[in-house]
């Protein structure tokens, strides 16, 4: 099988063959930390957490970087109007972001460098730009020449006599207004580091240039982000990367938005929905599967009925799984996934197609527990873990189970068992003495408190519903 990917630098879908065997290098453009992540933040991360998840299963050794923009104009503005250090700001929303890829289920990547331990290489990739003669000094800012470059814009398809950009504020000395800052003069009361050009600091899309640089090299495989980062923000790593010299990135992938009312979410808009507080109102198992789930190149329409669509669809795929291990045991994830699964992931990380296998091999356990099939349906279950585990929605993973934790989790599971058990015995007796009425209302309070009672031939089970039963 060939493992085909969309690169937007070629417009088309193109064969990936890494530039070192068995190997695969990703940069990611990860978050600019002046607020909280709402759900459209966290999708880029995940998105790429489920490539990077196949890429391994397919056995390569895979880096991943993904970077934290932990200086920049929204920043330093956050820090004015909250009265607070801009490295407070910048630190405490960091530990947000690792918080929300933490809880929905995302891997640390190799490398997560912040933009201010890196001035020095910053510095190196500005001073050999300006003696190339792809860069230039003023007024304490260093712009790069986009006429310089001749491939400039060849990433977004746009023709640069087309292109307007206005001076931003501070950007004084410009030769072009469509010249880009690598690096901003200091202003009265902003942080700055010292450069050969006078006290400054980053402009936002050198930090991702002289990171990658250091991280990956010269020549990487995947350079990744959001849709939206295409320009300028991509154009520009480009355009001051392969001026240094570097080869710079060999496929670009960029996921598509979370929209409401078909707009991108977004804080100014006021249409973000954070994830701190969604995942209070939702299973974090719940939340990867919407975000994770549609192919990484749709948009997603946010609504609570389409969350509510998702966890239903989750909840048949983990209650097969909660039957077939009382059935069969603890069975262990297959070494390998179904071929039509294989295939759909390796045809541009087609999550859909390969979430509808899961959904068949489901429905054919089902069909195994309802025979009592207990090597059907213990081969169905081996599939379906091997399935999730790559998609990272195993429910009997560690992380799901409580982590580090999972001790305490299992301990706090085991009373729930008990006490609903309890109940439940209850139930059973006032059925055992015709009290109807008693029975039917104590399973009422059960479905009420968000679990579904089912009536079994070994006595009545239970788990836990979707939202609308609670």
């Amino acid at each position: 099988m060939t493992l085909r990917l969309y690169d937007t630098s070629a417009r088309q879908i193109r064969d990936f063959t890494p530039l070192a065997p068995g190997r695969v290098s990703i940069y990611l453009c990860g978050a600019t930390v002046q607020a909280a992540p709402h759900i459209g933040h966290i999708r880029s991360g995940l998105n790429f957490d489920i490539m990077r998840r196949w890429f391994t299963h397919r056995g390569y050794d895979v880096t991943f970087v993904r970077n934290v923009t932990d200086i920049d104009d929204k920043i330093i503005t956050k820090s004015a109007e909250q009265g607070r250090p801009w490295w407070a700001i910048g630190y405490a929303n960091e530990r947000a972001f690792d918080d929300a890829y933490t809880a929905l289920g995302c891997l640390p990547p190799t490398y997560e460098p912040r933009a201010t331990g890196h001035i020095p290489e910053m510095v190196e990739m500005m001073r050999e730009l300006i003696e190339r003669g792809h860069a230039y000094a003023a007024d304490g800012n260093v712009y790069f020449d986009v006429r310089s470059f001749p491939g400039y814009l060849s990433l977004s398809n746009q023709d640069l006599d087309d292109l307007r950009q206005p001076s931003g504020e501070g950007e004084t000395g410009k030769r072009d207004p469509r010249d880009f800052a690598m690096w901003k003069a200091a202003r009265p009361g902003e942080p700055s580091w010292e450069t050969p050009w006078g006290p400054g600091r980053p402009g936002w899309h050198l930090e991702c240039s002289a990171m990658a640089h250091k991280y990956l090299g010269r020549a990487f495989d995947i350079h990744g982000g959001g849709v939206d980062l295409v320009f300028p923000h991509h154009e520009n790593e480009i355009a001051q990367s392969k001026a240094y010299g570097d080869d710079f990135a060999a496929y670009w992938l960029h996921n598509a938005w979370v929209t409401m009312s078909g707009e991108k979410m977004s804080k100014s808009l006021g249409n973000s929905v954070l994830v701190s507080e969604m995942v209070r109102q939702w299973r974090p198992i719940v939340l990867r599967y919407y975000l994770g789930t549609p192919h990484y190149r749709s948009m997603i329409e946010y609504s609570e009925d389409a969350l509510r669509e998702a966890e239903a669809a989750f909840g048949r795929i983990e209650g097969f799984v909660q039957r077939a291990v009382e059935l069969a045991g603890s069975v262990e994830p297959a070494a390998e996934v179904p071929e039509e699964f294989a295939a759909a992931m390796d045809d541009d990380f087609g999550v859909p197609q390969a979430l509808a296998v899961v959904h068949t091999t489901v429905r054919q356990g089902n069909a195994a527990l309802s025979e009592s099939d207990k090597d059907a349906v213990a081969g169905a279950l081996a599939d379906v873990r091997a399935m999730l585990g790559v998609l990272g929605l195993d429910p009997l993973d560690a992380h799901w189970a409580g982590g580090d934790s999972a001790g305490r989790g299992e301990e706090l599971a085991e009373v729930v068992d008990a006490l609903v058990g309890l109940v439940l015995e209850q139930r059973q007796a006032a059925r055992a003495r015709k009290d109807y009425a008693t029975a039917d209302a104590i399973r009422d309070q059960l479905q009420r408190s968000g679990l579904v009672i089912e009536d079994t031939p070994s006595g009545p089970r239970w788990e836990l519903g979707s939202r609308d039963a609670r």
